[in-house]
C-alpha cells in the first residue's frame, strides 16, 4: 500500500474521518478501523490477529497475486488506537499463509508454503514487523492447511497430493518433525479437486483444523476416506482412533474446540444449513456421523457459514464466543456458557458495508478484538478491526 487511509468509526461515538495519516485520539477500548488504500484493484484477506505487548495488533493476511493462483502473504501492524503503523508484503517465494498466528517468547509464527514445490514453511516475525524469517519445514510436508500451538510446538495438518493423504504432524518451533502420520482421502480422479480448489481459491474455503485432545490423542478436521470428517488419532496408528464423518464435502464441522475429555465446542454445516453445538460429547473412538449430533439451528447465518470459537473469561464466567457471518452482512457474536452450553446473548458488528469474520481474540484489558473483511463499494476486500471493551463484554454475558 503506497498511501494507506484509515476509516475510523468510534463504536461509542459518532465521529467519522478519512485521512492519509491518522493522529486521532480515540477510545482504545471501543473502536472500529477499516484499512483502505489507493490500490483500488488490490485484495487483502485477513486470516488471524494477535495483540502485541505495547497494546497494538498484528494482523496476518493474504493478498491477491497477479502472476500466481496462490495467495501472497501480507502483514499489518496497528497501534493500540488501531492506527496504521507498518505493513509488509512478503515476496512471492512464500505463499498461502494459514492460521493460527502464534505468539511465543516474543516472536510470532505462522505456516506458509513454497509456490513451486508446495513444501511447508514456517515464518517468524517480531512485534514491530522489523523482519520476516522463513524456514522450510523438515521432512517435505506439502500444502499446509491448518495449525494450532500446543506444548510449545505445533499440530500441523497438511496435504500430500502425491499419496492423496491428509497428514497430521507434530512440528517444533524450528520446523523439525517429531511425529507424522498420513490418512488416505480416497482414490479416484476427482477426489482431491475440492482440496486443490481450496488452495488456489477457485472453490470453497474449507474449515481445516488441527489440535490436541489429551496427552496422546490429537484431531484434525479435514478430508479422510472420501469425506470431510473430524478424525482422532495418536499420530502413530495406521487407522484413526475415531472418526466423526461428514457428508462427503457437503457436511462436517465448521469449527471445533476441545474443552477437555470428550467435551467439545463446535459448529457444523450440512448442505448449507448451520448448527451450533456449544457443549457436546463427541465420540473419539469408532465411527459416528455429524448428522446425528443435532445442534442449534440459526437461520440468520449465511449458508455454510464461517465460524470462529473463542474460549474467554468474562466477569469471572467461562464463556464461549462464537463469531460468524450473517445474512444481514454483519459479523455475529454469540455468547454461551461453557459448562452448560446455555445461550446468553448475541451482538452484531458492522455498518453500511458488508463485513465477514476472520478471527477474534480476548485482549489483555479483558476486552475483545475482532478482525474481519469488509468490502468497499461492494467489491474491494479490506481488513478491519473491531475493538470492544471489557464493559461491553460484561454487558453481553449478564
Amino acid at each position: 500500500m503506497n498511501k494507506l487511509f484509515l476509516l475510523i468509526l468510534c463504536i461509542a461515538g459518532i465521529a467519522f474521518s478519512c485521512t492519509e495519516e491518522s493522529n486521532q485520539t480515540i477510545d482504545t477500548d471501543n473502536f472500529t478501523i477499516i484499512f483502505d488504500n489507493n490500490k483500488f484493484e488490490s485484495s487483502y484477506i485477513p486470516i488471524d490477529i494477535r495483540e502485541t505487548p505495547d497494546g497494538g495488533y498484528l494482523v496476518l493476511g493474504g493478498r491477491r497475486l497477479n502472476d500466481s493462483n496462490f495467495t501472497g502473504i501480507y502483514l499489518l501492524k496497528a497501534d493500540k488506537f488501531g492506527n496504521f503503523v507498518k505493513e509488509i508484503e512478503v515476496d512471492e517465494t512464500s505463499v498461502n499463509p494459514i492460521a493460527d498466528f502464534t505468539a511465543f517468547q516474543g516472536k510470532y509464527y505462522f505456516f506458509c508454503m513454497d509456490p513451486l514445490t508446495q513444501v511447508a514453511q514456517i515464518a517468524e516475525v517480531d512485534p514491530e514487523l522489523a523482519a520476516v524469517t522463513i524456514t522450510p519445514v523438515q521432512g517435505g510436508l506439502t500444502y499446509p492447511s491448518a495449525a494450532s500451538f500446543v506444548d510449545n510446538g505445533f499440530v500441523l495438518l497438511s496435504y500430500d497430493n502425491g499419496n492423496k493423504e491428509s497428514i497430521i504432524s507434530l512440528v517444533t518451533i524450528s520446523g523439525a518433525i517429531q511425529a507424522s502420520k498420513g490418512y488416505s482421502i480416497g482414490t479416484g480422479e476427482d477426489i482431491e479437486e475440492p482440496i486443490i480448489n481450496h488452495f488456489i481459491r477457485t472453490g470453497r474455503q474449507y474449515p481445516f483444523a488441527a489440535g490436541k485432545v489429551s496427552s496422546n490423542l490429537y484431531f484434525f478436521n479435514g478430508f479422510y476416506n472420501y469425506t470431510f470428517s473430524l478424525v482422532f488419532t495418536d499420530i502413530s496408528s495406521d487407522d484413526p482412533a475415531g472418526v466423526v464423518q461428514g457428508q462427503q464435502d457437503d457436511g462436517g464441522f465448521s469449527a471445533v474446540t476441545s474443552l477437555g475429555g470428550n467435551k467439545f465446542a463446535s459448529s457444523r454445516f450440512n448442505f448449507g444449513d448451520n448448527f451450533i453445538l456449544p457443549n457436546k460429547d463427541l465420540s473419539t473412538t469408532g465411527n459416528t456421523s455429524s448428522t446425528d449430533l443435532g445442534g442449534y439451528s440459526l437461520p440468520e447465518m449465511v449458508e455454510n457459514a464461517k465460524v470462529r470459537i473463542l474460549r474467554a473469561t468474562v466477569d469471572n464466567k467461562n464463556v464461549l464466543i462464537y463469531g460468524t457471518d450473517t445474512k444481514s452482512k454483519q459479523i455475529g457474536l454469540l455468547f454461551y456458557e461453557e459448562t452448560s452450553g446455555t445461550f446468553i446473548s448475541s451482538r452484531y458488528l458492522g455498518f453500511s458495508n458488508p463485513f465477514e469474520i476472520a478471527s477474534l481474540i480476548q485482549t489483555a484489558d479483558g476486552g475483545l478484538a475482532v478482525c474481519g473483511t469488509t468490502y468497499l463499494a461492494g467489491r474491494f476486500p479490506r481488513i478491519c478491526i473491531f475493538k470492544l471493551s471489557k464493559d461491553k463484554l460484561i454487558e453481553s454475558v449478564n
